[in-house]
C-alpha cells in the first residue's frame, strides 16, 4: 500500500490523533502503538503521553487487547502455542497468557480436527507420509504435539469407521 505524501501546508497530526485513528480500526497493545508512533516519526515523550492519555480514557487497554486477540486467533483455527507466542510479542506476562487461554474455554482437539477437515476435506490420510504432512500443518498452526497426535489418530479412526 502506497503512502500519500502529505500536503506541505497541512499540519501534522498529533501522536494522540494518530494513535486514536489506529485504535478506531482495531485494538492495539501499548507496545504496538508505541512502535507504530515511533516509526511515524513521533518523539518518545509525545508518544508516551498520547498512549497514557488513551489508556486513561479507556480507548487503549492491554487486557481488552489480549482477550480480543485470543478469541480472534482461536476462532481462526490457531492453536494455543501460536496464540501464546503472539501474546508474548505484545509483552503479556506468562501467567496472564495461561489465564487467558484457560478463560477462552476452547476445545483445542476439536479445533485441530476441524482445521484438518477444512484443509484436507473429509478423507482420512492414506499413508504415513500424508499423516505426517497433516501433523506438520497442525504444528505450524500452533497446536501442541499431544493434541496433533490425538487429532491425526482420530482422523484415522474416523476413516476406518467409514470403511466398515
Amino acid at each position: 500500500m502506497k503512502r500519500r505524501p502529505e500536503a506541505p501546508d497541512k499540519p501534522r497530526r498529533s501522536a494522540y490523533d494518530k494513535a486514536l485513528g489506529l485504535l478506531a480500526r482495531r485494538e492495539h497493545s501499548r507496545r504496538e502503538l508505541k512502535t507504530k508512533l515511533r516509526q511515524g516519526g513521533y518523539e518518545g515523550g509525545e508518544t508516551e503521553a498520547a498512549i497514557e492519555r488513551l489508556g486513561e480514557q479507556r480507548y487503549q487497554d492491554d487486557e481488552r487487547f489480549a482477550q480480543v486477540l485470543v478469541r480472534s486467533r482461536a476462532s481462526q483455527g490457531y492453536g494455543p502455542q501460536r496464540i501464546r507466542a503472539e501474546l508474548k510479542t505484545h509483552a503479556v506476562p506468562d501467567a496472564r497468557i495461561r489465564e487467558l487461554l484457560d478463560e477462552a474455554e476452547v476445545d483445542w482437539e476439536a479445533s485441530a480436527i476441524d482445521q484438518l477437515r477444512r484443509r484436507y476435506g473429509g478423507k482420512g490420510a492414506v499413508d504415513h507420509a500424508e499423516r505426517a504432512r497433516r501433523a506438520q500443518f497442525l504444528l505450524r498452526r500452533g497446536f501442541a504435539a499431544a493434541t496433533v497426535r490425538r487429532a491425526t489418530h482420530a482422523e484415522v479412526d474416523d476413516a476406518a469407521d467409514e470403511i466398515d
